[in-house]
This record gives C-alpha cells, structure tokens and sequence, in this order.
C-alpha cells in the first residue's frame, strides 16, 4: 500500500493542450476524487503558461523538468503518438506512475519497452481507453455476460466525425500520430467491442483510403473482424462525414436479441440504447413479420469517463495494484491495428 494512501494521488500532464486541457485536465484529474494537479509542461510557452494559470500550478517547458519534481506522483501523457514511447520510459526512470493516452506507441517494439521500463521500475503504466468506463458500455457488457443476449455473433461500433485540413495538427501526419481515422478512433471502437464481449480478435481484413481530405493520412477506414468466441464484428471511422451525421452507433447482436445504441461512442458520458429481445423460443417466421421481440430502453446513470478513468488509475497506485486498462492491452490494440493496416496494404486477411 501507498503511506499516503488516504492523499489524493498527485498528477503532471505532459502535453497540456488538445483531449488534456479539453477533457482529462477539467474533468478528471481536477474533479477526480483522489487526484490532485500540481504541474503541466508543454513545449509551446503559451500553452503552458494558460494551463498552470488557469489551475494554479507549476508549469514546465520540458518533460525532464516536470518529472524531476519530487511532488510529481503519476503523469498523464497526451502529447503526439510519437513521443509516447520516449516520454513514458523517461517517467518510469524518474519513478512516475504513467497514464499514457492512445495509441499507446508507433510501433509494437515501442509499446513492449514502455511495458518493460515500467515494469522495472515498479510503476504502473495505463493506456487512455476511457470508452470502457462509459456507464451504458459497463451496462451492455454485463448484459452480454448474463446471456441476455444469447451467442453473441456480431458487433459494430462507429465513430467519424468532420475533421478537415488543420496546419500542423499531428492526427493528419502518419509520421507523428501513426495513422489517420483508423488508429486515432478505430483503436477505441475495436477495444471497445473486445472490452463488451471479452473476446480478442483473431484476424481482420481492412480496407482505407483518404477520400475527401487534404492530408496524407488516412481520412476513411473499414474493418471487418473476426473474433475468438466466433463472433463478427464492423468497425468504421471517417474524418470526412459531418459529425450530426455520425450517430456514432454501437450494435451488438446475439442469438437471443441485441442492442442498438446511439451516441455513446465519443467523447461524452451520454448516449441511448434499446434492447430487442425475444419474449420465447420460436421456429422460422417465413412471412419474417419482426412483430414478436420485446423492445427495452437501457436504463443507465451517466458517468463521466474522464473522471472515471483518472479515479481508477489513482486507486491502482494507492491500492498497489495493476490498472483496469494496462500497458498490455495498449500493446494488443497496437497489434491489432498494424494488423489492419497491413491488411489494407497487402489487400488479404490477417490473423493477430
């Protein structure tokens, strides 16, 4: 156990603009329950002047600096994919507990030398798969464990949304993010639906392409997967489809029923979902008249994921015990979706 386990765990953030200074900084780590900020460090002065002001702490230029502060318990890193690797093995040298956003590295080899760093040093490393603390996901996936819905045997999530030519934004430029549409939000989509079903992936077969967008990444992505417990699965993401026209829609389906749910695959704890299940056994409806299944709204309480995630992490180091969301399975994601870029290339399936 922690000494000061009953203190709230105390955070730097490397990388205080973008998802840090829009979500995790106001709504995690400043409302969470057991977490404190007490430095931010960015590499543009501005930026990390406006963030320390705005909350009242130390603010840093340089990654070196915020972690040699000795107040400085656990760091959330939310800068470009790029430096993850890099930024989160210096933190574990400095024996900083890391919360890394993903994509956890630009490569597989990456990813397992952050898991070994951290491992030596005794820290926890986590990835930023916050989707998995959304209520209703929590909600549905209880559900499919039950056997409410009978054999799973397909899933899909989207999520796209307007994301047009922005000058030096890293998402657009494969050599600092790793990709485009498919790694910045099909690593959710997919974690998410392995996280629903507890299922891996087995293989996949991807198609991607940048079709309205002026930019070398990718702005369109399609996978089709196959899952260990046999199960199908769809996941889309395009930054060229404006975003009310996204409804960002989760479907599960099972030899039982399924749910349907829209607008809780995003950013926002929010969202709607309806059950279909069947009332009993029946044989084949020729006439296929769809009259006879009983439609239920999935009743939920909203949790803002942000915090969530930030609380569980920051109870993982007071408790001294492994994160929900760890380092290995940031390193499965990674698998996973080099797979599907592979598959895009070579144009065949992909067994991980």
């Amino acid at each position: 156990m922690r000494e000061e386990a009953k203190m709230a765990v105390k955070w730097g953030v490397i990388g205080c603009g973008g998802i840090a200074a829009r979500r995790t900084i106001p709504e995690g780590i400043t409302k969470g329950s057991n977490s404190k900020l007490v430095a931010v460090m960015d590499t543009a002065p501005d930026k990390a002047k406006e963030i320390s002001e705005k909350y009242g702490v130390k603010g840093y230029l340089n990654e070196e600096e915020l972690l040699k502060d000795p107040e400085v318990e656990a760091v959330y890193i939310a800068t470009p994919t790029c430096l993850h690797a890099s930024q989160t093995i210096l933190a574990a040298k400095h024996k900083k507990h890391v919360l890394c956003e993903k994509s956890m590295g630009m490569t597989v080899e990456e990813c397992e030398k952050m898991i070994q760093a951290c491992k030596k040093e005794n820290v926890n490393l986590g990835v930023g798969f916050m989707m998995r603390f959304h209520s209703l996901h929590q909600k549905i996936k209880e559900m499919v464990k039950q056997g409410i819905l009978g054999k799973i045997v397909f899933a899909r999530a989207q999520l796209s949304c307007w994301y047009p030519l922005i000058p030096n934004a890293w998402r657009q430029i494969p050599k600092l993010g790793g990709g485009g549409s498919l790694i910045d939000m099909g690593s959710h989509c997919i974690d998410l639906l392995e996280f629903i079903m507890e299922a891996k992936v087995k293989s996949v077969s991807c198609f991607v392409g940048t079709l309205v967008q002026n930019y070398a990444a990718e702005d369109s992505s399609t996978v089709m997967l196959k899952f260990e417990n046999s199960a199908q699965g769809l996941v889309d993401n395009y930054f060229n489809i404006p975003d009310a026209s996204s409804k960002n829609i989760l479907e599960i389906y099972g030899s039982k029923g399924s749910v349907i749910a829209r607008g809780s695959i995003g950013q926002m704890p929010t969202g709607e979902a309806i059950a279909y299940l069947e009332k009993e056994e029946k044989g084949y409806d020729a006439a296929q008249q769809r009259t006879t299944s009983s439609a239920e709204e999935i009743k939920f309480t909203p949790v803002n994921m942000y915090q969530a995630e930030i609380e569980s992490f920051s109870r993982c180091i007071e408790e001294n015990i492994s994160p929900s969301v760890c380092g290995e399975d940031g390193l499965w994601s990674q698998k996973v979706v080099l797979g599907c870029y592979k598959s895009a290339e070579e144009k065949r399936v992909i067994e991980i």
